[in-house]
Formats: C-alpha cells, sequence, structure tokens
C-alpha cells in the first residue's frame, strides 16, 4: 500500500520521530510505513487521518492488488 505519510509529516516540519511520538508508536513503525514495508493497522490508520485531518483513502491509497 502506498502512502502520502511522508509528504503530510514534512508539511508538518516533523521528523519521523516526532510523528512516532505524536501517534504512540516507534520511529521504526513510521519509517515502515512510509517506506511501503508495514500496512498500518486500522486502529493506527484512523489515529494518523485525525492528526491529519484527512480521510484515511486520503492518505493510504491501494497499491497494485493481485
Amino acid at each position: 500500500m502506498e502512502s502520502r505519510m511522508r509528504e503530510l509529516r514534512e508539511a508538518q516540519g516533523w521528523s519521523q520521530g516526532e510523528l512516532a511520538e505524536r501517534l504512540a508508536v516507534s520511529r521504526q513503525t513510521i519509517n515502515a510505513i512510509e517506506t511501503g514495508k508495514y500496512d498500518p493497522s486500522l486502529p493506527l490508520a484512523f489515529r494518523i487521518a485525525r492528526l491529519f485531518d484527512e480521510p484515511i483513502e486520503a492518505i493510504f491509497l491501494p497499491g497494485d492488488t493481485v
């Protein structure tokens, strides 16, 4: 799954560590989501969407599905 998280985080001027603190996850989790190596759980996706004041589908974009 692709995400706009890096773009949204950088627009706020936050580091991965700062975003991780705001979401109560590790910096490694943020990095993995931003690089497409990890898809967040639904509760985490909702927290991310609320933090950025965006709908989930505006942040997380479906990748190629097989």
